[in-house]
């Protein structure tokens, strides 16, 4: 459901197919500021800016045909895995788009920065649900055709599942949206009675918008015409032979790890996406494509070349936008203050928060200095969200580019699922709260100084089990040295921790340190030996359930909470039908605290010199790329 991400740059999670969106229509600002206002999306639905960064022009300008378009590439989750079965270490925003304009998914997700199911994207008319909402029909549309000229059906969808299936019997590793239990393990049997229709029997019934927003779409078809072999030159294999499945699997998975071969390799050049790779950079997996000829979508590329320009730092980036040497590039929270040069310059500056949350983890398992027993108290993680000035970073470190954020569905981006807690905080930043709710659970609170436990043992007025007599609250907080709101976040907590006794220890890593280390339960350094971590968050499905995050066996689970509650109702969001159980799920964790919430951030992107309809460029801001409907103006 959900994909980690540092502040610049997001890992996606359980949705493959890009997030969800919406936002279109033209806002107005005069500087970079949040402005107010509204349009019409090109589908003729109303969508709003209201709460944007900056302003969202309306389509102008002649179309030339040709010219090139440049999109960053940056450094720690650049895309570096080309097979859409994709592993979790290889699972980053940027992957996920990057194949996308290759290989699209049976279900696209967004229209403009609006959390909805794209019906003009999408590769199949939306699912039809029988006998009780155990039997999924999925009716694929004509217009799609792969390179070579064969028509996207429902084998390649049915491809895709079975390779699937292999793969994670192989190893859960093998696919970094993969939860046991859930898709595919969930489907009874698969049938395609026709080269249009895949039918899907389920073990049980599901919620079915949750089976069809976070399910189905990780399906990407595949060319079953040409992918169904175990070697370069080997026989098409009947995929449906479980023992035929495992060996396509395995010689697709090592194709795709020879990253100098990819602009070469017939595999990867059978695309239904609307472009096509010409050249790949192991190195730094930079890029270049040109328009696909056969795509049967509805808006094939005008331009004439798509390059993916690798930049080693955000401020490389910035740099390259200011020389003009970028089309469309992101604005970071640090080069916020600079964004009236961006304008002077003639770029447009639109920005919005996406649908997901950024927080502190919380590791639940850590022992050292009974911290697993101090951060399970609920009163604990209360005083800290108390700490937390949301409001200082946001106009500090943000420069009032962001939005307050209290739990895992917040205000912005509008989604029907917001609870009535994700309006008001439930923690608003207060010292005295913070010191009170410590007193009050026998802790001494020295201010400045270091706070201890007074009174041990489980009682209402006492520390909590396993707290003993003298216990501090000293521990440290791991947070990615870029970009640097996550360091200003650490040393605001920091600072109203000492306020009350509380002492953390900021400990600055890269990103890809932290993600390939703490992140990583079976790495020899992790071992549990850490207390809290701030370097990103998780971009969520339309249908945003934490089922991956916070649920006990959660794949994202990174901090091991477990709570019976929490568990509860995600179940009923997987099963019941229950129109608000996403969004009671939401509102108890926005209490509970499974992770110290920070503020969510606009997107924020800049762009000139091209042109296009107002939602392909609102999408940007939820992580999801459609440079086909882009077109040069210079």
């Amino acid at each position: 459901m959900g994909a980690i991400w540092s502040r610049h740059s997001r890992l996606l999670a359980a949705i493959a197919a890009g997030g969800v969106l919406v936002l279109a229509g033209c806002g107005s600002s005069s500087s970079g500021g949040k402005a107010a206002g509204g349009g019409q999306a090109p589908n003729g639905s109303q969508s709003s800016t209201a709460g944007a960064y900056g302003s969202l022009p309306a389509e102008s300008g002649t179309p030339q045909s040709g010219g090139t378009i440049t999109l960053p590439v940056e450094a720690g989750t650049q895309p570096n895995y080309i097979f859409p079965v994709t592993p979790g270490q290889f699972l980053t925003t940027d992957t996920a788009a990057w194949q996308e304009y290759m290989f699209r998914p049976l279900y696209w997700a967004g229209i403009g920065n609006k959390q909805v199911l794209n019906p003009d994207l999408s590769l199949a008319q939306f699912p039809v649900y029988s006998d009780g909402n155990k039997t999924v029909t999925v009716n694929m549309k004509t217009n799609y055709r792969w390179s070579d000229g064969h028509p996207v059906t429902s084998q390649d969808d049915e491809f895709f599942i079975d390779l699937l299936e292999a793969a994670v019997k192989e190893s859960a590793a093998n696919f970094g949206d993969y939860t046991p239990g859930d898709f595919p393990d969930n489907i009874a049997s698969m049938s395609t009675p026709t080269p249009q229709q895949l039918v899907l029997h389920l073990k049980q019934a599901y919620n079915t918008d949750w089976f069809t927003d976070t399910q189905l779409n990780l399906i990407t078809p595949l060319p079953s015409t040409t992918w169904a072999k175990a070697s370069t030159n080997g026989p098409q294999l009947d995929y449906t032979n479980p023992a035929n499945a495992k060996k396509i699997y395995d010689y697709l998975a090592a194709q795709a790890k020879s990253l100098s071969t990819y602009a070469s390799n017939p595999l990867w050049q059978d695309v239904d996406g609307p472009f096509k790779l010409t050249s790949f950079n192991s190195t730094n997996d930079g890029y270049t494509m040109v328009p696909n000829p056969t795509y049967g979508g509805p808006q094939k590329a005008r331009f004439s070349k798509l390059v993916g320009q690798y930049f080693a730092s955000t401020t490389a980036e910035f740099n390259a936008l200011r020389a003009g040497k970028l089309d469309v590039g992101r604005v970071h929270s640090q080069d916020i203050p600079q964004v009236p040069i961006l304008k002077r310059l003639g770029y447009n500056i639109f920005g919005y928060p996406d649908l997901g949350f950024y927080y502190m983890t919380f590791n639940f398992a850590d022992t050292t200095n009974n911290w697993n027993k101090i951060i399970g108290q609920l009163y604990i993680r209360q005083a800290l969200a108390h700490l937390q000035d949301e409001a200082a970073v946001i106009k500090g470190g943000f420069d009032n580019a962001a939005t307050p954020a209290y739990g895992p569905i917040n205000a912005m981006p509008y989604t029907p699922y917001v609870p009535s807690n994700a309006t008001t905080d439930p923690y608003p930043f207060s010292v005295s709260a913070a010191s009170q709710l410590l007193s009050s659970h026998g802790w001494k609170v020295s201010p400045d100084g270091t706070t201890t436990c007074q009174s041990p043992g489980s009682g209402a007025s006492q520390c909590g089990a396993g707290i003993p007599k003298g216990q501090n609250l000293n521990f440290s907080l791991i947070y990615a040295n870029d970009p640097p709101v996550d360091g200003q976040e650490v040393s605001q907590l920091a600072s109203a921790g000492k306020q009350v006794g509380i002492n953390i220890t900021p400990v600055a890593k890269t990103f890809n340190f932290i993600l390939q280390t703490y992140d990583d339960k079976g790495h020899p350094e992790n071992k549990n030996k850490w207390q809290m971590l701030n370097f990103g968050g998780y971009t969520t499905s339309i249908y945003p359930t934490t089922e991956d995050i916070f649920n006990t066996t959660g794949s994202f689970n990174a901090g091991d909470y477990s709570d019976k509650q929490a568990d509860a109702l995600i179940k009923a969001s997987e099963f019941s039908n229950n129109s608000s159980a996403v969004k009671n799920e939401a509102g108890y964790l926005t209490q509970n605290l499974p992770g110290l919430f920070t503020p969510n951030e606009d997107r924020i992107w800049a762009w000139k010199g091209i042109s296009g309809p107002p939602d392909s460029f609102a999408a940007l801001t939820q992580e999801a790329y459609l440079p086909e409907y882009w077109y040069v103006t210079k």
